[in-house]
Formats: C-alpha cells, sequence, structure tokens
C-alpha cells in the first residue's frame, strides 16, 4: 500500500518510551498506516505523523496512570490512546470501549496480534455500559469531544476517587476553564492541567486531569448506575 510505504521508521523517542516492546509498537504503526487507512480509522495524511502526533503522544500519558489500576479508555477509535498506553503498561487493565463495529473489530485484531492479554474491546456507548462495565479508577480519552461533553459520558464510569486523563491540545486551559462548573455537577472535587513527556516527546503532551469525589457523576448518575447494577444481577438470576 502507498500508505503504509509512507510510513516513516521508529524515531529514537519510540526506543527509549516502548523499550522491548518496542517491536509491537512498530507493528501496531504499520497496522494503523495500512488497514487503519483502508477501513477509513485514520486519514492517509496521518501516516507520515503517526509516531509523533499519535503513538508517542499517547504513550506518555503512561506518566500520569498510577500502578496497577483498571482504565476504560473512551471512544478508543483506532486505539488512541488505548494501545500504546497498553504496550508501555503490562500492569493496567485496560477496557477499550467504542460504539462502531469496524474500529472495534480492527482494535480486537490488534490486541490478538499484539498478544495484549490485559486488554479487553467492549462495544458500546459510554452510557450504555453505565452499571454493567465494573467502575474503574481511570478513564482515559483524546480527541472525543469538547471537554463538558466528554466528562458527562467519563466520569460517571469511574469509582469513587478515580480520576479521568483527557489528552488535550492548546485549547486545554480555555476547555477546563469552561468546563469547571459542568465539571463539579459530575462529582469532580479538583482539576487540573498535566504536561507529560517533557524531555521525551517535544512537544510535550497536554493533559486535562479531573479527580471526582465520593459520586462520580453526582447524585443523578449515582441513581442511574445503581438501577442499571440491579437490572444487570436480574437478567443474570434468569
Amino acid at each position: 500500500m502507498t500508505e503504509a510505504a509512507e510510513l516513516p521508521p521508529a524515531p529514537k523517542a519510540a526506543e527509549v518510551i516502548f523499550g522491548e516492546r518496542l517491536p509491537e509498537a512498530v507493528r501496531y504503526a504499520e497496522l494503523l498506516a495500512d488497514a487503519g487507512v483502508r477501513r477509513g480509522l485514520i486519514g492517509p495524511r496521518e501516516v507520515p505523523r503517526l509516531w509523533e502526533r499519535h503513538l508517542l503522544n499517547c504513550a506518555v500519558l503512561s506518566e500520569a496512570v498510577p500502578e496497577g489500576v483498571s482504565v476504560c479508555d473512551v471512544g478508543s477509535g483506532a486505539g488512541l490512546p488505548g494501545i500504546p498506553l497498553a504496550l508501555v503498561r503490562p500492569d493496567l487493565r485496560i477496557t477499550l470501549l467504542e460504539p462502531l463495529l469496524r474500529r472495534t473489530t480492527f482494535l480486537e485484531e490488534v490486541v490478538e496480534l499484539l498478544g495484549l492479554d490485559h486488554v479487553t474491546v467492549v462495544r458500546g456507548r459510554a452510557e450504555e455500559v453505565l452499571g454493567t462495565l465494573p467502575p474503574v479508577h481511570v478513564v482515559t480519552a483524546r480527541a472525543v469531544a469538547p471537554l463538558d461533553r466528554l466528562a458527562g459520558w467519563g466520569v460517571p464510569l469511574l469509582r469513587p476517587y478515580g480520576e479521568m486523563l483527557a489528552l488535550k491540545g492548546d485549547t486545554a486551559e480555555e476547555e477546563l476553564k469552561g468546563a469547571r462548573a459542568a465539571l463539579s455537577k459530575l462529582g469532580v472535587v479538583e482539576s487540573s492541567i498535566l504536561h507529560v513527556g517533557e524531555g521525551v516527546v517535544d512537544p510535550s503532551s497536554t493533559v486535562v486531569r479531573a479527580e471526582v469525589g465520593e459520586s462520580p457523576g453526582g447524585v443523578r448518575f449515582a441513581a442511574k448506575r445503581a438501577k442499571a447494577a440491579r437490572t444487570s444481577r436480574t437478567r443474570r438470576r434468569r
């Protein structure tokens, strides 16, 4: 494929970030450049900058994720940031949540090919799996939606005192400022801007961190979550 031929070799930073998993990272980049383009998961113009703009930008998110926790990558798409995160952090239990069949099919193929036993692919929307997907420590997302709308999907999936980590660009400060009221209603007790990958990738990746208290999603979502859990238990008994 012409698109695959345009994929540049892995940069030095990739060796630093992925370490012994670099061969799997290269394979993932090749899959994105070939099948990812053919299936419309990424644009062909993204192929020359797959490493810097996508894989490395996502992999350094690992700096902000605690050890040994559960993670849900909301709107995972072609697996960004979930797959790069999984490659550098085998200690995590990662769920790739994506509503579109063609994307989940691709994700399942990637997970199998790369031997990512600690990764599960779930087809669905965040609001649909609420109460059936076990609450997670960390929700991740990249280029899914404006922060206030993204929080409405991702925050309710968290367990108490969990956190949402959203990869954002230059608009991070402005988005956070405009979303603070919405975040507060969703049970977010602290929010901040992080810069990860400094000294490794240039520019560093910008992350909005939203930490929740006892009621992720607020009172309304707590009731919805409880109702969904009761319904799920009833179905299992039948």
